[in-house]
């Protein structure tokens, strides 16, 4: 098995999501007394919250590259980061490092594409909505076209996400908002709206949706699985 690298604490509410997804993931394919092999790094969000919203990516880049140097020192055989906005800053990571990193989109659009959709709705951060960086990805690599909310519907996705999600805040208000935008977005054209935010799953749930939910947490964890237990 190989050693997972996970680069975690934005926020460690959903941290801790990836670590039991990933371990009972492990649990069900090898049975037993398993568990994954992983080395993980955690980080103080406050900081890089602060920065993101001072619009200061480069210096949360170079943080996050060597913090993600660090996991590959204590012996990671390739790397997840544990978030979709810190994606924004992907291509920084990868240049101060060399093992693998798995994309969260990447992770996401196979299953998308697996699953035959080609219109997607996206509700996560502001940053991941409205800059094209995540956007741009699953569009030119995989072609999946995305849909998003609006700006005023953003702004209370992000608000949600930041004030109550990553602070393990669990509002029933909260979560018939974000069930109406994702029902709107349907109404938009999308067959399927990712989560693309890794706290979201924490609110909201498939079996409370209109429209079928694709949680990148699980699914970037599943990437992880099989990369760790590939030959």
């Amino acid at each position: 098995m190989k050693t997972i690298g996970m680069l975690g604490g934005m926020s460690w509410e959903s941290t801790v999501s990836y670590y039991q997804a990933i371990n009972r993931d492990i649990k069900s394919q090898l049975g037993g007394l398993h568990s994954a092999r992983i080395c993980l790094r955690s980080v103080d969000f406050d900081e890089l919250e602060k920065l993101q919203h001072q619009g200061k990516w480069e210096a949360i880049a170079a943080i996050l590259a060597s913090e993600a140097y660090q996991v590959e020192c204590g012996g990671a055989d390739f790397l997840i980061l544990c978030t979709n906005t810190m994606h924004k800053v992907a291509a920084q990571i990868e240049a101060a490092i060399s093992i693998p990193l798995l994309h969260i989109a990447d992770a996401t659009a196979k299953k998308l594409m697996l699953d035959d959709f080609e219109t997607v709705g996206l509700i996560g951060s502001k940053f991941t909505m409205s800059e094209d960086f995540y956007r741009s990805r699953l569009k030119n690599k995989f072609g999946i076209n995305v849909i998003v909310p609006a700006e005023a519907q953003q702004d209370l996705l992000h608000r949600v996400i930041y004030n109550e999600l990553c602070l393990g805040t669990i509002d029933d208000s909260s979560r018939e908002q974000f069930l109406e935008i994702i029902t709107q977005l349907r109404e938009q054209g999308a067959e399927a709206v990712i989560l693309g935010c890794t706290e979201i799953a924490l609110l909201v749930h498939s079996d409370q949706s209109s429209v079928p939910l694709y949680d990148t947490t699980i699914l970037h964890a599943a990437e992880a699985v099989l990369a760790a237990l590939a030959e």
